[in-house]
């Protein structure tokens, strides 16, 4: 679970209704269902016309990465890779077959199928790199819905806001109700601006960077891959792997793990 994200989501609307009744004001103040509607609405239409659906269905389907969080522990991979590289250096590429099925890693268990298949090496780094990349952009793509969104969402506010304004012209006649209009008015900028910052923007941003951080792990995979086919030695393969594993969690010189 990603405490980052839900705090922050908890921390942004807390200080804006805080903020609201500490000034004296109501929550009910910033509760107007139309300013709702004209936003949520006009930034919904700005979305489907600027993004296709599939791109649109992905950000749907991301959502829950925001509030989950990334494994960048990658030393049970590399220990799953060093063991696969050990046996096909000892007894061969094709003594891995028989030990595929106990591989957890998925993009690991289906790539080393190529190697075991004889696949031309370059043809190996082709396939992994394009399956890395696709993946990575479709995520990337998704964050960036998010992210567009946004970007609309404050300009929406704003037409919400001058819709009111000029339903407030047309009440002249009567300026008691001139200050509640204007105030009502102004409170589709307010939803604007704030659904852009404190949600859609930084949902964007979340993804985008997860999407970097899944891309990463599956780097060790490939490495790992190419290093078996050259027939790497074990030892070797698992130094220049561990370049991915983060500072605190490498292991010391003499085995053991920094602290």
């Amino acid at each position: 679970m990603d405490i980052a994200s839900i705090l922050g989501f908890i921390i942004g609307i807390s200080a804006v209704v805080g903020g609201q009744v500490l000034e004296g004001g109501h929550v009910s103040q910033i509760m107007q269902g139309t300013a709702a509607l004209i936003v949520l609405g006009g930034t919904a239409g700005a979305m489907l016309v600027s993004f296709p659906v599939q791109d649109i269905k992905k950000a749907f389907q991301l959502l829950p990465l925001i509030f989950t969080k990334v494994d960048m522990d990658v030393r049970p991979t590399i220990d799953e890779i060093i063991r696969i590289a050990t046996i096909a250096r000892k007894e061969g590429v094709l003594a891995v077959e028989g030990q595929r099925e106990s591989i957890v890693n998925p993009l690991f268990k289906k790539t080393i199928k190529y190697v075991i298949d004889g696949f031309e090496p370059n043809t190996v780094k082709e396939i992994i790199d394009t399956e890395i990349y696709l993946v990575f952009e479709e995520e990337e793509a998704a964050g960036k819905v998010w992210e567009g969104t946004g970007g609309y969402s404050p300009t929406i506010g704003i037409i919400g806001a001058v819709l009111g304004l000029i339903h407030v012209m047309s009440m002249l006649n009567d300026p008691s109700k001139i200050g509640e209009g204007i105030a009502v008015a102004f409170v589709a900028t307010v939803y604007g601006v704030g659904i852009a910052n404190l949600w859609l923007i930084p949902m964007g941003t979340k993804i985008k960077r997860k999407a970097a951080q899944r891309m990463l792990t599956k780097e060790v995979v490939k490495l790992g891959v190419v290093g078996i086919q050259e027939g790497l030695n074990p030892h070797f393969l698992q130094e220049k792997l561990e370049v991915f594993v983060e500072e605190h969690l490498r292991r010391s010189d003499d085995g053991g793990k920094k602290e």
